[in-house]
Protein backbone atom coordinates (compact mmCIF):
# COMPACT_ATOMS: atom_id res chain seq x y z
CA UNK A 1 0.00 0.00 0.00
CA UNK A 2 1.42 3.29 -1.31
CA UNK A 3 2.39 6.09 1.77
CA UNK A 4 -0.15 8.98 2.04
CA UNK A 5 1.85 11.88 0.30
CA UNK A 6 2.58 14.46 3.01
CA UNK A 7 0.99 18.10 2.36
CA UNK A 8 4.32 20.75 2.40
CA UNK A 9 3.42 24.02 2.26
CA UNK A 10 5.67 27.15 3.22
CA UNK A 11 4.47 29.70 6.05
CA UNK A 12 2.79 27.06 8.55
CA UNK A 13 3.12 26.18 11.59
CA UNK A 14 3.74 22.04 12.10
CA UNK A 15 3.28 20.36 14.98
CA UNK A 16 5.60 16.84 14.34
CA UNK A 17 6.02 13.82 16.75
CA UNK A 18 8.20 10.98 15.83
CA UNK A 19 9.19 8.00 18.18
CA UNK A 20 12.13 6.03 18.69
CA UNK A 21 12.07 2.30 17.89
CA UNK A 22 9.79 -0.08 19.14
CA UNK A 23 9.14 2.87 21.43
CA UNK A 24 12.27 2.36 23.37
CA UNK A 25 13.31 5.07 25.76
CA UNK A 26 16.77 5.18 23.86
CA UNK A 27 16.69 9.16 24.73
CA UNK A 28 15.99 9.08 28.51
CA UNK A 29 20.16 9.95 29.36
CA UNK A 30 19.85 13.93 29.94
CA UNK A 31 23.30 13.52 26.90
CA UNK A 32 20.69 12.00 24.46
CA UNK A 33 18.52 15.02 25.36
CA UNK A 34 21.52 17.19 24.68
CA UNK A 35 22.24 15.34 21.45
CA UNK A 36 18.59 16.43 20.34
CA UNK A 37 19.42 19.87 20.95
CA UNK A 38 22.40 20.13 19.37
CA UNK A 39 21.34 18.70 16.12
CA UNK A 40 18.51 21.08 16.36
CA UNK A 41 20.84 23.99 16.46
CA UNK A 42 22.43 22.31 13.54
CA UNK A 43 19.58 22.01 11.51
CA UNK A 44 18.42 26.07 12.18
CA UNK A 45 22.08 26.85 10.99
CA UNK A 46 21.59 24.86 8.02
CA UNK A 47 18.05 25.63 6.94
CA UNK A 48 15.14 28.32 6.86
CA UNK A 49 12.70 27.67 9.33
CA UNK A 50 11.56 28.70 12.89
CA UNK A 51 11.20 26.51 15.91
CA UNK A 52 8.39 27.73 17.96
CA UNK A 53 8.74 25.14 20.57
CA UNK A 54 10.10 21.45 21.24
CA UNK A 55 9.46 18.76 23.80
CA UNK A 56 12.15 16.15 23.79
CA UNK A 57 11.10 12.92 26.01
CA UNK A 58 12.59 9.68 26.45
CA UNK A 59 11.34 7.24 23.97
CA UNK A 60 9.97 10.78 21.44
CA UNK A 61 9.64 14.27 21.16
CA UNK A 62 7.13 17.15 19.79
CA UNK A 63 8.11 19.76 17.99
CA UNK A 64 6.15 22.62 16.41
CA UNK A 65 8.35 24.68 13.67
CA UNK A 66 7.24 27.25 11.15
CA UNK A 67 8.32 26.99 7.40
CA UNK A 68 9.03 30.25 5.67
CA UNK A 69 8.57 31.35 2.62
CA UNK A 70 12.04 31.14 0.79
CA UNK A 71 12.92 28.26 3.40
CA UNK A 72 12.99 24.29 2.96
CA UNK A 73 10.30 21.87 3.46
CA UNK A 74 8.90 20.31 6.97
CA UNK A 75 10.16 16.92 5.17
CA UNK A 76 13.70 18.42 4.36
CA UNK A 77 14.05 19.78 7.69
CA UNK A 78 12.65 15.99 9.61
CA UNK A 79 14.86 14.15 7.23
CA UNK A 80 17.49 16.16 8.23
CA UNK A 81 17.18 15.92 12.43
CA UNK A 82 15.65 12.67 12.55
CA UNK A 83 19.09 10.95 10.62
CA UNK A 84 21.66 13.46 12.29
CA UNK A 85 20.51 12.35 15.43
CA UNK A 86 20.04 8.96 14.61
CA UNK A 87 23.55 8.80 12.92
CA UNK A 88 25.29 10.19 15.81
CA UNK A 89 23.21 8.16 18.22
CA UNK A 90 24.54 5.00 16.30
CA UNK A 91 28.05 6.18 16.43
CA UNK A 92 27.73 7.01 20.41
CA UNK A 93 25.96 3.76 21.39
CA UNK A 94 28.56 1.77 18.91
CA UNK A 95 25.28 0.23 17.57
CA UNK A 96 23.33 0.02 14.06
CA UNK A 97 19.85 -0.29 12.28
CA UNK A 98 17.18 2.06 12.28
CA UNK A 99 16.60 4.37 15.53
CA UNK A 100 12.98 5.84 14.71
CA UNK A 101 9.82 3.84 14.67
CA UNK A 102 8.00 5.68 11.51
CA UNK A 103 7.55 8.36 9.78
CA UNK A 104 7.47 11.54 12.06
CA UNK A 105 3.71 12.65 11.93
CA UNK A 106 2.62 15.94 11.22
CA UNK A 107 -0.53 18.29 11.87
CA UNK A 108 -0.57 21.65 9.84
CA UNK A 109 -2.29 24.48 12.11
CA UNK A 110 -3.25 26.80 9.42
CA UNK A 111 -5.15 23.77 7.58
CA UNK A 112 -7.48 23.16 10.64
CA UNK A 113 -11.31 24.46 10.90
CA UNK A 114 -10.03 26.57 13.82
CA UNK A 115 -6.29 27.30 13.73
CA UNK A 116 -5.75 29.66 16.29
CA UNK A 117 -7.86 27.36 18.82
CA UNK A 118 -5.74 24.61 17.39
CA UNK A 119 -2.51 26.37 17.66
CA UNK A 120 -2.57 26.81 21.44
CA UNK A 121 -4.21 23.76 22.26
CA UNK A 122 -1.23 22.14 20.32
CA UNK A 123 0.94 24.31 22.36
CA UNK A 124 0.00 23.47 25.57
CA UNK A 125 -0.22 19.68 25.00
CA UNK A 126 3.72 19.98 23.97
CA UNK A 127 4.15 22.40 26.84
CA UNK A 128 2.59 19.73 29.46
CA UNK A 129 3.71 16.18 27.99
CA UNK A 130 6.99 16.01 30.77
CA UNK A 131 4.03 16.40 33.18
CA UNK A 132 1.30 14.26 31.83
CA UNK A 133 4.36 11.86 31.78
CA UNK A 134 4.95 12.52 35.46
CA UNK A 135 8.69 13.67 34.95
CA UNK A 136 7.91 16.74 36.61
CA UNK A 137 4.23 18.90 38.14
CA UNK A 138 5.51 22.08 35.83
CA UNK A 139 6.58 22.61 32.55
CA UNK A 140 8.46 25.31 33.32
CA UNK A 141 11.21 22.65 35.65
CA UNK A 142 11.26 20.28 32.45
CA UNK A 143 15.35 21.13 31.05
CA UNK A 144 14.08 19.66 27.73
CA UNK A 145 11.17 21.86 26.48
CA UNK A 146 11.20 25.28 25.44
CA UNK A 147 8.24 26.29 27.74
CA UNK A 148 10.36 28.88 29.71
CA UNK A 149 10.95 30.73 26.39
CA UNK A 150 7.64 32.70 26.59
CA UNK A 151 8.17 33.86 29.99
CA UNK A 152 10.92 35.75 29.51
CA UNK A 153 12.39 37.60 27.19
CA UNK A 154 15.96 37.73 28.65
CA UNK A 155 15.98 33.65 29.58
CA UNK A 156 18.42 32.01 26.61
CA UNK A 157 17.09 28.77 25.67
CA UNK A 158 19.71 26.15 24.28
CA UNK A 159 17.69 26.39 20.98
CA UNK A 160 17.02 29.53 19.40
CA UNK A 161 13.15 29.71 19.88
CA UNK A 162 10.91 32.50 17.51
CA UNK A 163 7.77 33.63 19.73
CA UNK A 164 4.70 32.77 17.17
CA UNK A 165 2.36 35.56 15.89
CA UNK A 166 -0.54 33.62 17.37
CA UNK A 167 0.93 34.76 20.80
CA UNK A 168 2.20 38.71 19.56
CA UNK A 169 -1.41 39.23 18.40
CA UNK A 170 -3.19 38.10 22.27
CA UNK A 171 -2.00 42.07 23.37
CA UNK A 172 -0.20 45.13 22.80
CA UNK A 173 1.93 44.15 26.03
CA UNK A 174 3.97 41.49 27.25
CA UNK A 175 1.93 41.77 30.49
CA UNK A 176 -1.16 41.82 28.52
CA UNK A 177 0.12 38.83 26.62
CA UNK A 178 0.90 37.00 29.55
CA UNK A 179 -2.82 37.29 30.99
CA UNK A 180 -4.03 35.38 28.03
CA UNK A 181 -0.79 32.89 27.72
CA UNK A 182 -1.67 32.30 31.26
CA UNK A 183 -5.04 32.15 30.67
CA UNK A 184 -4.64 29.30 28.23
CA UNK A 185 -2.67 27.41 30.60
CA UNK A 186 -5.07 27.53 33.33
CA UNK A 187 -7.74 25.66 30.93
CA UNK A 188 -5.59 23.23 29.72
CA UNK A 189 -4.12 22.31 33.27
CA UNK A 190 -7.39 22.46 34.57
CA UNK A 191 -8.33 19.92 31.62
CA UNK A 192 -5.72 17.24 32.48
CA UNK A 193 -6.32 17.34 35.96
CA UNK A 194 -9.82 16.45 35.23
CA UNK A 195 -8.57 13.48 33.38
CA UNK A 196 -6.85 12.37 36.58
CA UNK A 197 -3.55 13.57 35.00
CA UNK A 198 -2.67 15.72 38.82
Amino acid sequence: MARKQRICMPETTCHTTSRCIEKKPLMKPDKMKDLMLHVIKLSLLKYNFEMIEYAIMDNHFHFYIRTLKNGESISRIMQFIKSQFARRYNRLMNRTGPFWNERFSDTIVELTENPEQTFWYIFMYIAYNPVRSKYVKDPRDYLYCSFRSYFNDRYISPVPITIHNYFLKLGNTFRERMEKFLGFEELYRKRIFAEGIF
